[in-house]
């Protein structure tokens, strides 16, 4: 840390003014040395914001190891081309796209400055996915295999362009951005609490918990309000469910795409009790209406304390069978192991996050390194492996499903004592509050600035997908085509929390 950077702690506010306005040059220096020097520093967000005719840039690096995040920013004009940090670091690719076709900013040297998400109101109005810019290669050996965006059933809309030489993927380029709701502008239009809390719950449908704790914890920061230990114990316990049925929902999926019936009818049913008893909890399955700023609207009880101890007893034994079992057959095994590699070296160039990470030997999880709500108590360690292929990402899921069980079995057995709601006072002016949470699928961001009168004039969202995404992309290379869907399931990534 140099005076260059003012460093923060995970859901603190400061001052937009105390935030240090450097050059572009010292930027650039500053932030890419930053994450050249330690393995455990890493970009958790860096965004443009429009002031007076110029963008002012927010970078925003994570220490890990200090627990700290450290802010810096810029002020540059639409006419200069930037030299950019991507030539330099990679994970900063799809941050400076995102600057780009936001704002127009030119760089000089980005390797591929093609679109991120086509907003309404992105500088060039000419940009649209009818002239994406695939890449290609003229081959008459070469064929291209195109997916989507329309896909079967439910799944949200997203192109796959895959060149393959016969059955063998050589590359596969991923499209996003067919559509939108204006979640960040939306933002900044509501100013009723209750609807920007409901706005939180719809960024990502499977993480309406992470994503509705980030925006309250950046809300409470903005106002000054310190949480009760009965809020922090909701969240936590919240998370970790959320962290429970997708995780066994997700490997009920991927037994479905290797036509392991057995495996899918029963991670599938086990789901079931856990969502179920979200939705005796707060009335819906899916956790809405559970977190809110400033309050518990739904106390944890004794009795829903008794409920969940039963729900887990049923649980766990056949979780714990049916993965050995899955486990110990030769067929699934064949499909998982060596498929779908993403290397150490990759996924830490590219800036990997959560899970996708950490299959891949590359330790990043929020909860030990910028711990928040109770998880400090729990001294969380983070399952790790490190071949990067589609049987580490099954494993980690199973890993943390049975870590998952264990705290909650610690939690629920010292409940808080239940104090009264307090009333939120209004966000302070001038403030700029992050807020980092490791959902289920990784890292989520959030970052909020308010204005003279405490008005939000800003608030950017980063979903974990934004950066693995590219981590798909390349884990499928030198795969047959016909892995792709275990591949992609491995992952499952989100459409809506990219396409925001």
């Amino acid at each position: 840390m140099t005076m260059q950077t003012i460093a923060i702690k995970n859901n603190q506010s400061i001052q937009v003014s105390s935030i240090p306005e450097l050059s572009y040059a010292e930027f650039f220096a500053l932030n890419t040395g930053l994450i050249n020097e330690s393995p455990e520093k890493h970009c958790v967000n860096y965004f443009g914001l429009a002031d007076n005719g110029r963008i002012k840039l927010f970078c925003c690096i994570a220490d890990d190891l200090e627990h700290i995040i450290l802010l810096s920013s810029c002020v540059v004009s639409f006419e200069e081309a930037l030299p950019s940090f991507t030539a330099k670091l990679f994970c900063f690719e799809k941050f400076e796209r995102e600057i780009h076709e936001n704002f127009g900013i030119k760089y000089s040297d980005h390797p591929w400055l093609k679109p991120v998400r086509y907003p309404f109101d992105r500088a060039d109005q000419q940009s649209n996915i009818a002239n994406y810019p695939f890449y290609s290669i003229d081959s008459e050996e070469l064929h291209e295999v195109g997916v989507g965006p329309i896909h079967a059933g439910v799944i949200e809309p997203g192109h796959f362009r895959f060149i393959c030489n016969g059955e063998q993927i050589l590359h596969l380029e991923i499209q996003l951005g067919y559509q939108h709701r204006g979640i960040e502008k939306l933002f900044l239009q509501k100013h009723d609490l209750s609807q920007l809390a409901t706005l939180a719950e719809s960024i990502a449908g499977d993480t309406v918990v992470g994503h509705s704790i980030a925006f309250a914890h950046v809300w409470e920061s903005l106002c000054g309000f310190k949480s009760a230990r009965e809020i922090d114990f909701s969240r936590t316990v919240a998370l970790e469910l959320e962290r429970i049925a997708v995780h066994t929902g997700d490997l009920s999926a991927l037994c479905t795409d290797i036509a392991y019936q057995l495996g899918s009818s029963v991670f599938g049913r086990l789901r079931t009790p856990i969502i179920n008893f979200m939705q005796e909890w707060c009335g819906n399955r899916l956790s809405k209406g559970l977190i809110r700023p400033g309050q518990n609207r739904y106390p944890f009880t004794h009795a829903l304390a008794e409920r969940l101890n039963q729900v887990l007893d049923a649980f766990k034994p056949d979780f714990v069978e049916m993965n050995t079992q899955l486990f110990n057959l030769p067929s699934a095994l064949s499909r998982f192991e060596r498929t779908g590699v993403v290397s150490v070296e990759d996924a830490s160039a590219i800036g990997t996050v959560g899970m996708a990470a950490r299959t891949s030997g590359v330790n990043r999880d929020i909860r030990s390194s910028h711990p928040h709500n109770l998880y400090p108590e729990l001294g969380h360690e983070a399952k790790v492996k490190r071949h990067g292929d589609v049987y580490s990402r099954v494993q980690i899921r199973k890993n943390e499903v049975i870590q998952s069980i264990g705290y909650l079995r610690k939690l629920i057995n010292d409940l808080p004592v239940e104090t009264p709601s307090m009333a939120l006072l209004s966000p302070n002016a001038g403030l700029f509050a992050l807020s980092l949470v490791e959902g289920w699928r990784g890292e989520i961001c959030h970052c909020a600035i308010t204005g003279s009168k405490g008005e939000l004039i800003h608030y950017k969202i980063k979903d974990p997908s934004f950066h693995n995404w590219l981590a798909l992309a390349l884990s499928v290379r030198n795969n047959e085509i016909s892995d792709f869907p275990i591949c992609n399931k491995s992952f499952n990534l989100s459409y809506c929390g990219h396409d925001l």
